[in-house]
């Protein structure tokens, strides 16, 4: 029960990782994307 409960743990951990990193990515694409957008325009 708790090998189960530590893996479970280790899991959201990872998930929580992931998470971050998606949204790292996401922030640093929609950055560039604004960027990008105002060089355009002006």
């Amino acid at each position: 029960m708790q090998t189960l409960q530590q893996s479970c743990a280790g899991l959201g951990l990872l998930a929580r990782l992931n998470a971050d990193r998606v949204l790292f990515i996401g922030a640093i694409t929609a950055a560039m994307a604004v960027g990008t957008w105002i060089a355009s325009v002006f």
